[in-house]
């Protein structure tokens, strides 16, 4: 298996291009309800475009680990097909998407990147949000810093990193920030939540905005605090087959799959919240 890096009933959220102007305002889009996968995908492998194929997902660097359990149990049902992820920024994958960088679906940390797909005219059909996230502080183990909330995040003698403005991750934590009134000093700007969160996780910097998920990944490496007002910016993670997939039908089932009950269960074990 090669790796570059909706509810239980069967609910899932709908991204559409005509709802992106809610999107930038307010971090979603206008969603309208419809019917998912209630159980594993029963999709056959062997269907036309299939069999012996690999599905090549843009996802957001948030997924990695969640995505790698979602792929083992979609290969074990569907032994003829691979999954392949290429990890990054929201905004950067939806780039590369856009400079014609081939793919078979694309799973963004927000449903913003999503719309700028979408209006490009590179989803076959539509896209579904199967997941949420929140941002929390996190912080090296013992917490040297003596971090308590965001407002720590304003003292100059911390190390800070943050997530580019441009990035899901640092679009949320500005909103997150601006909302509660502190005047952050990051010390880094990361492409990336993954990035921000290793350089917690290597003692680097005193404090990182990241997403609760990475905390939870962490393990060990790294302690969670909560973030005042944390749970009124959320982001939500679409999901959608692309126009040009080189394995269409494959690509639909790992799709499907992503939007299972099943896979409903792996998100919320790590820490994802639902559609």
């Amino acid at each position: 298996m090669g790796r570059e890096s909706t509810d239980g009933g069967g609910r899932t959220r709908r991204v559409t291009a005509s709802a992106r102007a809610t999107a930038v305002a307010a971090f979603a889009l206008a969603l309208t309800a419809c019917s998912g996968g209630d159980g594993a995908d029963t999709r056959s492998p062997d269907a036309p475009g299939a069999s012996g194929t690999t599905v090549v997902v843009y996802a957001a660097a948030s997924l990695g680990d969640v995505f790698d359990d979602i792929a083992a149990e979609f290969e074990s049902a569907h032994p003829d097909v691979a999954v392949e992820f290429s990890l990054g920024g929201s905004s950067a994958l939806a780039e590369q998407l856009r400079q014609g960088a081939p793919g078979d679906a694309f799973a963004p940390a927000s449903v913003d990147a999503m719309a700028d797909v979408i209006d490009a005219g590179l989803v076959a059909n539509h896209a579904d949000v199967f997941a949420t996230n929140t941002l929390q502080i996190a912080v090296p183990p013992g917490n040297p810093g003596g971090v308590t909330g965001l407002e720590d995040l304003e003292r100059s003698e911390l190390v800070v990193a943050l997530c580019a403005p441009e990035v899901p991750c640092g679009a949320a934590s500005e909103a997150l920030l601006q909302n509660a009134g502190v005047t952050a000093k990051p010390d880094t700007l990361e492409q990336d939540v993954r990035a921000a969160m290793t350089k917690v996780e290597l003692g680097e910097v005193d404090a990182a905005l990241v997403y609760t998920t990475d905390v939870l990944r962490a393990g060990d490496a790294a302690e969670g605090i909560d973030a005042v007002g944390a749970e009124s910016v959320v982001n939500s993670y679409p999901i959608a087959v692309l126009r040009d997939a080189r394995s269409p039908t494959a690509a639909r089932a790992f799709v499907d799959f992503v939007l299972s009950a099943r896979a409903a269960t792996i998100l919320e074990e790590a820490g994802f919240g639902p559609a």
